[in-house]
C-alpha cells in the first residue's frame, strides 16, 4: 500500500523546483495533490509533466493575496475533500539584496511572499484540521532562516526566521489537537530561484548543491511519518556547504 494512500495535500510553489518535486514523490505514495503557484501557465506545464490524472489539481493563487488563498483552499476542499497535509513552499527573492539596495516594495514583496503567504495558507486551512483533530504542516523555510547570512539577503532572511517563528509558536499552541508542524532548512537547492542571484551561479556550483528531489525525499520522510512522531526541524544541505 502506497504511504500516503488517502490523504490530501497541497503544494504551494508546485509550479517549479523543491514544490513540484515534492508534488511528484507524494502523487507516487498515492496522495491527491493539489498545486498552486501564481502563473497559471507554468501549474499547466507542471500538471501535464507531472500526469497525476484525477489525483491532481492545480489552481493558479497569489498566497500573498488572503481573499485567494480562502478561494484556493475552498476550491481544493471542493475537489478533494478535506486537507490532511499543507506544505507552505511558495517564495521569492530579488537581485537587489544589500540592506542599503533595499526599498519599502521591496521588503514588503519578500515579506508578504515568504512569511504572510504561509500564515495567510495555515489561517484557511487550520480550522478543517483542527475539525478532524489532526494534519500537517511543513514549512520550507532554508538555512537563512537558521543562520542569517548575506547571501540571502536582509528582506529574505528576515522572512525565513519569521516562518520558523510562525512554525514553533503553532505547533506549541496546537501540541494537544493533533496537528503536527514540521519546519525544513535546506541549503543552497538547484532551483530557479537561483537566476536571482546577484552573482552567477555557475554550472560546476549547481553540481555541487542540493537538487530539489533532495529536499523532497526529506518532505516526504516527514509526511510519512506516523501521528504520533513529529519533527519539529529539519536541517539539509549541500556536503560542501559550510553550516556553522
Amino acid at each position: 500500500m502506497s504511504k500516503l494512500s488517502g490523504k490530501c495535500a497541497l503544494v504551494t510553489g508546485g509550479g517549479s523546483g523543491i514544490g513540484l518535486a515534492v508534488a511528484r514523490s507524494f502523487l507516487h505514495e498515492g496522495a491527491r495533490v493539489a498545486i498552486t503557484g501564481r502563473d497559471e501557465g507554468k501549474l499547466r506545464r507542471a500538471a501535464e509533466a507531472l500526469a497525476g490524472g484525477d489525483y491532481l489539481s492545480y489552481h493558479a493563487a497569489d498566497v500573498a493575496d488572503p481573499q485567494q488563498v480562502q478561494q484556493l483552499v475552498q476550491h481544493v476542499t471542493q475537489r478533494f475533500g478535506a486537507l490532511d497535509i499543507l506544505v507552505n513552499n511558495a517564495g521569492v527573492n530579488i537581485k537587489q539584496r544589500r540592506v542599503r539596495e533595499l526599498t519599502t516594495e521591496a521588503w514588503q514583496l519578500l515579506l508578504r511572499a515568504n512569511l504572510d503567504g504561509a500564515f495567510y495558507c495555515i489561517q484557511a486551512v487550520l480550522p478543517q484540521m483542527l475539525e478532524r483533530h489532526t494534519g500537517l504542516i511543513i514549512n520550507i523555510s532554508s538555512i537563512a532562516g537558521k543562520r542569517a547570512n548575506p547571501l540571502g539577503g536582509a528582506a529574505y532572511v528576515a522572512s525565513k526566521f519569521g516562518l520558523s517563528g510562525l512554525g514553533i509558536c503553532l505547533a506549541a499552541e496546537e501540541q494537544d489537537s493533533g496537528i503536527r508542524v514540521s519546519t525544513i532548512y535546506p541549503g543552497e537547492v538547484d532551483t530557479p530561484i537561483l537566476e536571482v542571484r546577484p552573482q552567477p551561479v555557475t554550472p560546476e556550483q549547481r553540481q555541487q548543491i542540493l537538487k530539489p528531489e533532495d529536499v523532497a525525499a526529506a518532505v516526504l520522510f516527514v509526511a510519512t511519518l506516523p501521528p504520533h512522531v513529529n519533527v519539529p526541524e529539519l536541517v539539509i544541505k549541500p556536503t560542501s556547504q559550510v553550516y556553522i
